[in-house]
Order: C-alpha cells, then structure tokens, then sequence
C-alpha cells in the first residue's frame, strides 16, 4: 500500500532554483495559518505550506510521535525534491522539524523553529480539549454556539479565533473540525514529547521566540546551542507564542536575514 503524503500547498515555483522552503503549522493549525508570509517570501522562493497528520486536510492517523510527524516531512520533501531545502516549523510542526534534522539531516540544508524549545513539555492544552469536546457537532446551530462554549471554557476571543478556523460544514450542512480530536485528545501527552536525538544536530538552525512566550526560556537557550551548535537565538520584541501572526514583519526579517547569510 502506497503511503500517504501530507496535503500540501505550493508558491513561487517559478523560483524553485533559489531554494524551497517547508513551512509546517502548529497543534490545532492549519496551513492557512502562514499564508500571509508565505505570499511574500514566495516572491524569491519556493513555498511549500503542509497540514501535519491528523490537522486540515492531510490523512489521519494513530500516532502523534514526533518519529513519525519527521517521517511525513521527510516523504513529502522526496516528493518536491527540493534543489535546497529550508524547513520552518511552529510549536509541535518546529518539534517535529528538529526530529526531522535528527533523523534525517540529509533531507534540509537549514532549519527555523519558531517558539519551541527541544525539552519535553508538561500537559497544558487540557482546558482546550475539554472545550472543545464539549461542543456538540452532530447538534451544532451556529459557530456562535461553538465560540460561546469555548468562551466557558476560560478560552480568549483570539484562540477561540484560532479553533474556530478549523470549524466547517460538511456536504450535509453538519459541522465537523478539520483536525482529528479524538486522536489528539487520546494522544495528547506525544505532542509533549522531548527531541530524541543521539548526537549534535550540526544543521544551521534559526530558533525563534517571543518575548512574552514561555516556551523558549533562558535555560532552553543553553540546551538549544548545545543540541544545535550551528544555531542561532532570535527574540521578537512583543510576541507571544503565535509570533508569525503577532509580529509578522519582525519575524520575517529575521528570517530573510537568516536566509541570506547561510
């Protein structure tokens, strides 16, 4: 049986011989959710915007191990066969890209992670799983109705936003999520899950925090260089953890300039 390849979206193929970048979205995200930036740096390169397993419209499966996420990367890279190779990952699709250089340092010349650090990170999305499952799609009226449910679940109106993009209705007019939630929510503690690695990941690496974002603290920085000797740290003034959508032009040069000096 032929093995499933992430859905994926392309820009700038006409730029294919300036490099390829592979920009992967974050728990509960979608490809959509770099548009914007990819729209400009599809102006020099080309583009490639990917759903991770069990998100948008890509395939569903059982396991949320990072091994595997850095398997589905791998494989669509061999599809695309990229000239270079640069992958960009957010949250989880960042944990994965660091398992990707661990795993399979041949398939990218460079990698940027966006506000996620190598470590292993405590449960912390369970008011968001309970919200979510909490809203009754095979009954559901309105994606009001659905935003007020995650309002009662102590949810802010800009990650009620941020889920909510996920909402849609089926061809029989019912409500259904683009991610899998019984998946996610079975297998929440994977996504959690350190870096498994063996030794340093000599890869040039870019690694990205906001300022007001606790995922990436002074003592990860010292992992981070450790893990990754050929890296550097990049803090973006007044972001948070969404730093591509809080501070776009901020990270945008900081990774335009990362580009073109290695």
């Amino acid at each position: 049986m032929q093995a499933q390849v992430l859905h994926f979206k392309e820009l700038g193929e006409n730029n294919r011989a300036n490099g390829s970048l592979f920009i992967f979205h974050g728990l509960f995200g979608l490809l959509d959710n770099w548009q914007t930036l990819a729209k400009t740096l599809a102006d020099t390169y080309h583009v490639v915007m990917a759903d991770m397993r069990n998100h948008g419209r890509s395939f569903r499966a059982e396991s949320m191990r990072y091994t595997d996420m850095a398997a589905d990367m791998a494989q669509l890279i061999d599809l695309i066969q990229p000239v270079q190779t640069t992958v960009i990952g957010h949250s989880m699709g960042g944990k994965a890209a660091m398992q990707l250089a661990a795993d399979f340092p041949e398939r990218l010349d460079r990698l940027v992670v966006v506000d996620i650090a190598p470590r292993a990170y405590p449960l912390h999305h369970q008011h968001i799983l309970e919200g979510l499952n909490a809203i009754p799609l095979a009954t559901l009226q309105s994606r009001q109705e659905a935003e007020n449910i995650l309002a009662s679940h102590g949810m802010d109106w800009g990650i009620r936003q941020f889920l909510l993009k996920n909402l849609y209705r089926t061809e029989d007019n019912r409500f259904a999520w683009r991610f899998n939630l019984p998946v996610i929510t079975s297998h929440i503690a994977e996504v959690g899950q350190p870096l498994v690695y063996s030794r340093p990941i000599t890869t040039p690496a870019l690694f990205i925090r906001g300022s007001r974002s606790h995922y990436i603290t002074d003592e990860d920085a010292a992992q981070i260089a450790n893990i990754f000797p050929n890296s550097r740290l990049v803090t973006i003034a007044d972001a948070g953890h969404w730093v591509h959508a809080e501070q776009p032009a901020a990270l945008l040069e900081a990774l335009q300039s990362f580009l073109a000096s290695v």
